[in-house]
């Protein structure tokens, strides 16, 4: 579901401007800057485990902003390999700050590649108050920064993940929340409600 009320918004300045979508509620409890999944395997703003990401966070009070990466949808560039998308994630960070002021608490998503993308930028983020991973792609890449990432971190994963070990996961990151959905792959579709609620009982 798409928050009500939502806004279409430019992030960034060519020859990188980003299309995003907020929507800010009256007295937000925060703000949380939801990233989609791979740009090059049809990953985009309105994927639905993204939309109930949004809406769920929307629900808990929360200013929301999601976006395309560069070269996806209206959003102008090309997808970077990851370091131009964790930029995205920055420049989002940014729009988003501009909007609610910087005290706001900041909440930073994502689903699979948008997962890294948000962690890795949390790295660079030291008031980030939570970042939450869903289905967080372990089998492509480093994610040994999770152990010392400032930020507290929840995982939400399909226990049938082809990409990401429940246990390699739980190992990652001692003590770390992960709520695992049972018969769930990486797509987790039709996981729609589970995903939502998984992410609002992440923030409290």
């Amino acid at each position: 579901m798409i928050p009500a009320r939502e806004e279409s918004v430019a992030i960034g300045a060519p020859p990188r401007r980003l299309d995003g979508r907020l929507a800010l509620p009256a007295s937000p409890r925060g703000g949380a800057v939801v990233c989609h999944p791979h740009p090059l395997y049809g990953g985009d703003m309105d994927n639905p485990v993204v939309l109930a990401a949004v809406d769920a966070l929307a629900r808990a009070g929360f200013a929301t902003l999601r976006f395309d990466f560069g070269g996806v949808g209206r959003s102008q560039g090309e997808h970077g390999g990851g370091p131009d998308e964790v930029r995205d994630v920055l420049a989002t960070v940014a729009e988003l700050r501009a909007r609610l002021g910087s005290d706001a608490p900041l909440v930073l998503a994502g689903y699979s590649f948008g997962a890294w993308a948000a962690s890795t930028a949390a790295v660079d983020l030291p008031d980030v108050a939570h970042v939450v991973a869903i289905a967080p792609p372990l089998a492509f890449g480093d994610w040994a920064f999770l152990r010392t990432l400032r930020a507290p971190v929840t995982a939400i994963v399909g226990d049938r993940d082809q990409y990401c070990d429940v246990g390699r996961l739980r190992s990652l990151r001692k003590g770390m929340p992960v709520h695992v959905l049972r018969g769930a792959d990486h797509f987790l579709a039709g996981r729609d409600d589970e995903i939502g609620a998984a992410v609002a009982a992440a923030l409290g």
